[in-house]
């Protein structure tokens, strides 16, 4: 026996209600994944490392690729306009800065990847204001014995005399040892862009 009339317009409008609420969830989902990339677009590197700085500590320690091909286990400790600062966890307790331009990769657990992609929140902190020349002019200040590692692969242990706008000088002398005159076996003026890290041993944190 044939449906009435009705039944047929009940189906219709179920059918067309289905379709449009699909086209509804499909619209809103494209619309979700575009505000996901334009958010996503604003995310700097500094942002990532500034929540890299307050990841669990019972996660795992992150590991940093660098220019030089060496590679890091370090927490981050601090981050500043053009440079990272990191606490390495192998080895003997040392401190290295690293510019920002010098990273080549960051190895993390997929949760710490996935919580660090959003913007850090604003903070009025001096440090992230603060340039490598800076720190590296701290260093001169506190006379502390320091390893440079460049991009080419080369190590320079010394002192570092004076920081100016893009470089550095460096008194050479044996590692760890203190800047005697008699100690230093040359200097070196080194570009900051020539700058892989710098290892500053004894130092948990650099800033």
């Amino acid at each position: 026996m044939p449906y009435p009339h009705w039944v047929h317009w009940d189906r219709f409008f179920d059918d067309l209600e289905d379709q449009l609420a699909s086209e509804w969830e499909a619209e809103r989902a494209a619309l979700d994944t575009e505000a996901e990339r334009l958010r996503l677009s604003r995310v700097t590197l500094r942002d990532r490392l500034t929540l890299l700085a307050e990841r669990d500590p019972s996660a795992a320690v992150p590991t940093f690729e660098l220019a030089d091909g060496t590679i890091l286990r370090a927490a981050v400790s601090g981050v500043g306009a053009d440079w990272v600062a990191l606490a390495l966890t192998e080895g003997r307790p040392a401190g290295a800065l690293v510019p920002l331009g010098a990273l080549a990769s960051i190895g993390m657990a997929h949760a710490e990847l996935l919580r660090s992609a959003r913007p850090a929140p604003s903070r009025s902190s001096l440090t992230e204001r603060l340039t490598l020349g800076f720190v590296l002019r701290d260093l001169v200040r506190r006379r502390a014995s320091v390893t440079v590692h460049t991009a080419s692969g080369r190590t320079l242990a010394g002192t570092i005399d004076r920081a100016g706008a893009d470089h550095l000088d460096l008194a050479l002398h044996e590692p760890g040892s203190a800047r005697r005159a008699d100690a230093v076996t040359g200097h070196r003026l080194v570009p900051f862009t020539a700058i892989a890290w710098v290892r500053v041993d004894g130092a948990g944190s650099l800033v």
